[in-house]
């Protein structure tokens, strides 16, 4: 058992098997998220939740769900936080998520940034699509981009994990494979998304009230949105050419949680069977716990997978216009953030890789 102590940390109890783990910035969307998670996961114990907004208030009075867990909100900081734990999860925005990375790694922990500032590799791109210089670049070498359906083995080595955007895995995960096989070409791509609010973030803004999202269906940033560079560069390199450029138009939808992306693609080959689509989709992913493709027929949908780690994929060919049609539905706070982050955390650290998430 453990107990709290007045600061908003755990006081450890003697012998406690799990691995002690920090939630950095817990009190958004994604941090409720990683409180859902891992409170009941097998192998972490909680150690510290930080928020400085909601600083020593019980994690019940911020997320009610949540009234059981003797757990409060601290102030970050980054001598306690390597004091108490081992692990560190930084749901922070961009900018801020290195200020704690850089101390946290150099105090010998692991971390699992959900921002955005270790996914691209090229700080030119960071600059132009953040309009800051990246915050450290000296990590850049260090860290595995976190998607293990694709990069398992280096994710178990890891010690700085850049965790995906939620669009980024929605994409990559379905499309990835198919230019790997040289089954779709690399040019003409167009990536067709929609994301419940959540994807925006915990914050009071105009076009995120109830009254602007109800009953309205909107594209934004149709042209330079910041995840357009960090699915371009896995996609680049899934095909294993220097860089593409794909069109990438987000919308946004009157629901909570959920996304889905419909992808449409040329193919290489103008006879190209359906069938050929379907075995380069299951060879890839036939034995993935988290990754679902559908029969030919069945489509991708958002209340399959909510509240779940699972992207599910669905597929079709048009030969009409030679055009290779997949969707993906994932949850955004799941799959897209928290849940595939704790999927991260899991093989790095050597746990089951669905402990916390089945």
């Amino acid at each position: 058992m453990t107990s709290l102590s007045h600061s908003g940390f755990f006081r450890m109890a003697p012998d406690s098997p799990e691995s002690r783990v920090a939630i950095v910035g817990a009190a958004g969307y994604t941090g409720e998220e990683l409180l859902r998670l891992l409170i009941h996961h097998p192998r972490v114990q909680i150690t510290c939740i930080t928020s400085r907004g909601n600083a020593g208030t019980p994690v019940g009075d911020v997320f009610p769900r949540l009234s059981g867990a003797d757990l409060a909100f601290a102030e970050p900081d980054v001598a306690n936080l390597a004091a108490v734990a081992e692990i560190a999860f930084l749901a922070l925005p961009h900018g801020l998520a290195a200020e704690f990375a850089v101390p946290l790694l150099d105090a010998g922990l692991k971390v699992f940034d959900i921002s955005a500032d270790f996914r691209l590799k090229d700080i030119v791109d960071y600059k132009t699509y953040y309009n800051a210089e990246h915050p450290a670049p000296e990590l850049l070498a260090r860290r595995v981009y976190g998607l293990p359906e694709l990069r398992r083995e280096a994710l178990r080595t890891a010690e700085l994990v850049a965790c995906p955007g939620c669009y980024p895995t929605s994409i990559i995960i379905p499309v990835a494979p198919l230019l790997k096989a040289g089954v779709a070409a690399v040019s003409n791509i167009v990536a067709c998304s929609m994301s419940g609010v959540t994807g925006a973030g915990r914050k009071v803004e105009t076009p995120y009230l109830f009254a602007e999202c109800n009953e309205s269906v909107r594209a934004y940033s149709v042209t330079r949105h910041r995840h357009l560079p960090e699915i371009e560069q896995e996609l680049a390199e899934s095909a294993g050419v220097d860089s593409m450029r794909i069109n990438f138009i987000p919308h946004l939808l009157p629901m909570n949680r959920g996304i889905l992306s419909t992808i449409t693609l040329d193919a290489e080959d103008d006879e190209l069977a359906v069938e050929t689509i379907a075995e380069t989709l299951r060879r890839q992913y036939g034995g993935e716990p988290f990754v679902r493709v559908l029969p030919h027929g069945k489509l991708a949908d958002t209340k399959n997978v909510v509240f779940t780690n699972v992207c599910e994929i669905s597929f079709d060919f048009d030969p009409r216009n030679r055009k290779i049609i997949v969707s993906s539905a994932a949850d955004n706070l799941t799959k897209g953030a928290a849940g595939q982050a704790v999927q991260c955390m899991n093989i790095a650290c050597g746990f089951d890789e669905t402990a916390g998430l089945l």
